[in-house]
């Protein structure tokens, strides 16, 4: 090999003066908009974060909002079903008269329009037991099996998935 030199720095040219600090000032500013970016994009999460918290928030005051009016109407549908138990229990003449007909109708109406806003009544007999929506106020002598509902006393409700109210039953076995 030869002793050539193929590139001599010191042959090369001379930056002009100021050019280091010109390349540190790009950089330098290159870094503060990366700071700067990466600040606004953490600030446009948390407040994404905070929009869904609030939202949800919304919501569930709305549905605890609505549970406390269903709960205060509930003891209406007790009256209904009492007044249709009464005339379920009556002769027919009484079931066929008029006020008992617009009974059942507005009694029907009534419930359907609460269903379609989520409520559901609990008040299915022969059912398992479950103390998380049945309150037992009775019992009755079974053949030792699982524990059933043998009657409904007073219906339950949940409402959009939580239990306003417990069935109060009669529990069997």
């Amino acid at each position: 090999m030869s002793d050539e030199v193929l590139f001599d720095p010191s042959s090369a040219p001379t930056p002009p003066e100021g050019a280091d600090e010109v390349f540190d000032e790009r950089s330098d500013l290159e870094v503060e908009r990366d700071e700067y970016r990466d600040a606004l994009q953490r600030l446009q999460a948390d407040f994404e974060n905070y929009r869904k918290r609030v939202a949800r928030t919304g919501d569930d005051v709305a549905v605890r909002a609505a549970a406390h009016v269903v709960d205060k109407l509930l003891p209406v549908l007790d009256a209904l079903d009492l007044a249709l138990a009464h005339f379920s229990s009556a002769d027919n003449a009484e079931l066929d008269s008029l006020e008992a007909k617009a009974l059942v109708q507005a009694r029907s109406l009534f419930l359907d329009i609460l269903k379609k806003e989520g409520l559901s009544r609990i008040d299915e007999v022969g059912a398992p037991f479950d103390p998380k929506i049945h309150d037992a106020v009775a019992h009755v002598e079974g053949d030792g099996g699982e524990q059933v509902v043998d009657d409904i006393l007073r219906a339950g409700y949940v409402w959009k998935g939580s239990v306003l109210r417990p069935a109060m039953v009669r529990v069997k076995g």
